[in-house]
This record gives structure tokens, sequence and C-alpha cells, in this order.
């Protein structure tokens, strides 16, 4: 029977689904006309111009707001800016699956960087997280990578977001509103660059009437879909443990590659198939692999 504990776990199941379909939201944008590095600008600017007010309401009471994160707000906002361009440039599943890569670099940060012992459980998420990397890309006999611009910012944007959540870890606690404020901050500021760089020659600010025409979404997108999403799943993964929080999380991409594998267009077979698999169960055995250390690691004289 579901009670108010099941609360955060149902929060950030549905924040991680409906982020699923966060791909659908982009590409009707793009529809629009925008080009990808301003349809990226418009899913962050908005979110944070309405919680701008609020930020300035706590400074004014002295409490913080997160621009102190600064490192981690630029590493995460960095990946999600990278990752949003992504599913406009490359196909969607490739995107997603590319992106979810990221047990193989956490396997290696945790081993490399962290001086974290090599278990079985690590070594066959890395496999397996290889696995669908190479069957995505395409790999034959003759070890041809097929990858372009897209698929080499969703590889980029998983490698960037291991190192930002290795820092939200390590990290004491922070309140959810600083979280989710530093993330739409750097991820605007970033995204503004992104616009200004010589990425699409044919790419232009849009125009004053496009704005006024699209300003309405926007605003419903950051209010209705963006902040909600965002301050769910910081909120909910606060109080749930990380197994149990890793396999909610892999939602995401069980939502946003089937739904786009339904809905789009795009080549979806055995191959896409397979690397869809393979970086999911990378993700389960990376999850409970954690979790069987963590509960090992457990001091029995500590218990009661």
């Amino acid at each position: 029977m579901l009670t108010h504990k099941h609360a955060p776990e149902i929060i950030v199941a549905l924040s991680a689904a409906i982020w699923g379909l966060f791909w659908i939201p982009l590409r009707v944008f793009e529809g629009y006309g925008l080009s990808p590095e301003w349809v990226t600008f418009s899913q962050f600017l908005p979110p944070l111009l309405v919680l701008l007010p609020f930020a300035v309401m706590r400074k004014i009471r002295g409490d913080s707001v997160g621009i102190e994160q600064w490192a981690t707000g630029i590493l995460v906002g960095t990946a999600f800016v990278l990752y949003c361009e992504s599913l406009l440039l490359t196909d969607v599943v490739r995107a997603l699956i590319l992106f979810y890569v990221m047990p193989a670099w956490g396997t290696l940060v945790e081993i490399g960087l962290m001086g974290r012992r090599f278990t079985l459980a690590r070594g066959v998420a890395l496999l397996l997280s290889i696995g669908g990397l190479l069957c995505i890309l395409g790999v034959g006999s003759d070890l041809d990578l097929s990858l372009n611009s897209g698929d080499i910012m969703a590889l980029l944007s998983g490698i960037l977001f291991t190192f930002g959540a290795m820092r939200i870890r390590q990290s004491d606690k922070v309140a959810v509103f600083e979280q989710v404020f530093a993330f739409f901050l750097f991820g605007s500021l970033i995204a503004g660059v992104f616009t200004l760089l010589p990425l699409d020659v044919h790419a232009g600010p849009p125009s004053l009437e496009m704005i006024s025409h699209l300003a309405p979404w926007l605003f419903v997108m950051a209010v209705g879909f963006l902040i909600p999403v965002i301050t769910g799943m910081y909120w909910g993964s606060q109080f749930v443990d990380p197994g149990r929080l890793g396999i909610l999380l892999q939602l995401e991409a069980i939502i946003g590659i089937a739904t786009a594998a339904l809905l789009l267009n795009e080549p979806f077979g055995w191959r896409e198939g397979s690397g869809a698999m393979l970086v999911i169960s990378a993700g389960v055995v990376e999850v409970f692999g954690h979790r069987r250390q963590n509960s090992a690691s457990i001091d029995p004289a500590t218990t009661r």
C-alpha cells in the first residue's frame, strides 16, 4: 500500500519519466524555425527569469541562491546544454543511448580518480556500457566509427555530467532551490555562449515576431514542465536511497527511447534496440553493485 513515505519515490519516478519526453518540445520549438542553439537557450532562460524574483528575495533575507556552486553548475549546465543540442542534431535514440553510457565514465572516474576498488559489478557495467556504445555507433569489422556532431555532443554531455554528479555527491547538503536556480543560471550562461558560436552559418537570433509568438509557450514550458521536473528530481533524491534512485532515473532513458522509436521516423532496428538494452542494463548493474557494496561496508557492530 502506498503511503506518504513513498511520495519521494513517486515524485522522482514521475519526474524522470516526464524528462524522458523532453525531446518532444525541443523538436516542436525547432519546427518553428529556431536553430538548435536558440532552442536550447530558450529552455534555460525562461525558467531562470521565473525563479529570479525568488532568488532576489532569498538574497535579501541573507540566504544562498546557489551561485557558490559555480563549478558544479558549469559542469552540469554544460552537460545538459550539450545534451539538448544532441537531441536536435542527431537521432533521438542515438543521443539518449550515447548520453546514458555514463556507467562507463562513472566507473573509470571512481577507479582512476577516486581510488575506488574495481569490483565485478563495476566491470560488468563497464563492459555493458562499452558494448552499447560500440553497438549504437555501428562499429564493424573495419572499426569504422560512425559519429556526427550530435553524437559527439551526447558523449561529451554524459562525460561532463559524470564529473558534475561526482561533485554533487561530494558536496555538503545544498537547498533544493539553490540546486534548481544554479542549474538554470549556469545552463543559461553556457547556452547563451553557444548562440554566439559559429556552429551554423545560416542560423541567427529569432525575430521579434517569433519571440512574441513563442513567449507564452516558453513560459508554459518553464512553469509547467521544466521547473517542476527539475525540482522534483532534486527534492526526491534527498529522501530516496542511491540504489533505488538510480533505478528510478532509468525511467528517463526507457521512456525517451521508447517514445522516440514509436513517434519518430528515425532508424530503430536490432542495432539501436541492442544498444539501448546494453546501456540500460549497465545502469541497473551499476546500481545493484553499489547497493551491495554499501550494504557490505556497514559495520555490523553499529547496527541494532
